[in-house]
């Protein structure tokens, strides 16, 4: 063969291989042939059956009203209708969002709720103290000398200092009290209790100026802290007491008489309220 025709065939061979990069055609008429098919199915799906449709639209608002007529096609075919008799009304359950409590108002209502049952546990527990206390003096014969109440501030145990607690303008404890103010500290100390325990120091209005105390409210603030020591001294624990010194400030009685200015003159072992009463 001559180098010229080797070189007419290497040319048509050349223009060959020019033919065959336009392969792309075959990828890009699959592409239209798929989007073919792809709209074909969009627009077979588009087509709606009006009588399925319709049932479909009846059932479903059927369900949604609450009424469910005997023997009407519903959502799932071959099943009974729920509720009869033909046409029964179910109860409306759309919630009327008014009526609806609000977080905050079932937050609110759960603590009155348990704070009005910590208080009322609270005040058995002062009333199984105050019966206690009672009994305590009762067994020791003191049971004139001491009164209990229980108010606002908690549980009050009263004692009259005359002939009892301490001699007149003194603050030292008498060896006769000491039995019931043990007593009263023993049960402060192991009755489960953690209420704070005020111990309050009271006189009449009768003025004192001695070289000890120079004034009622240094003789009331004595007594108090006398008995807040033998409290203490009993095992109640130092953290749940506090004293104070009120002079004649707080009468419970009239000062007019030497009965009122007796009731006067008195220190009060208090055990404060930690949860107050619901009004």
């Amino acid at each position: 063969m001559s180098p010229q025709n080797r070189r007419r065939r290497g040319g048509h061979g050349a223009g060959e291989h020019e033919d065959g990069s336009e392969r792309w055609l075959l990828t890009y008429a699959d592409m239209i042939t798929l989007l073919l098919a792809l709209f074909i199915v969009l627009w077979a799906i588009s087509s709606v059956n009006i009588s399925q449709y319709t049932e479909l639209k009846g059932s479903l608002a059927q369900a949604f009203s609450g009424k469910v007529l005997a023997g009407s096609p519903g959502i799932i075919e071959g099943g009974s209708a729920p509720l009869q008799p033909q046409g029964t009304q179910v109860e409306n359950v759309q919630a009327n969002s008014s009526s609806l409590p609000t977080p905050s108002s079932i937050s609110e209502s759960l603590r009155s709720e348990i704070a009005a049952s910590s208080a009322q546990a609270e005040a058995d527990d002062l009333r199984r103290v105050q019966h206690a206390v009672e009994a305590a003096a009762r067994a020791l014969g003191l049971a004139r000398s001491l009164r209990t109440s229980i108010d606002e501030r908690g549980l009050v145990i009263r004692l009259l200092t005359d002939k009892v607690l301490f001699d007149s303008g003194q603050a030292d404890l008498k060896s006769r009290s000491l039995p019931l103010v043990h007593g009263i500290a023993r049960i402060l100390a192991t009755d489960g209790l953690p209420n704070p325990v005020r111990v309050e120091g009271n006189t009449d209005n009768v003025p004192i100026s001695s070289a000890v105390f120079h004034s009622n409210w240094e003789l009331s603030a004595a007594r108090a802290t006398a008995v807040l020591t033998d409290l203490i001294a009993g095992g109640v624990p130092e953290r749940r007491l506090s004293v104070t010194g009120y002079a004649d400030q707080h009468p419970v009685a009239s000062n007019a008489t030497p009965s009122g200015r007796a009731l006067n003159r008195r220190v009060e072992i208090v055990v404060l309220r930690v949860h107050p009463q619901p009004r």
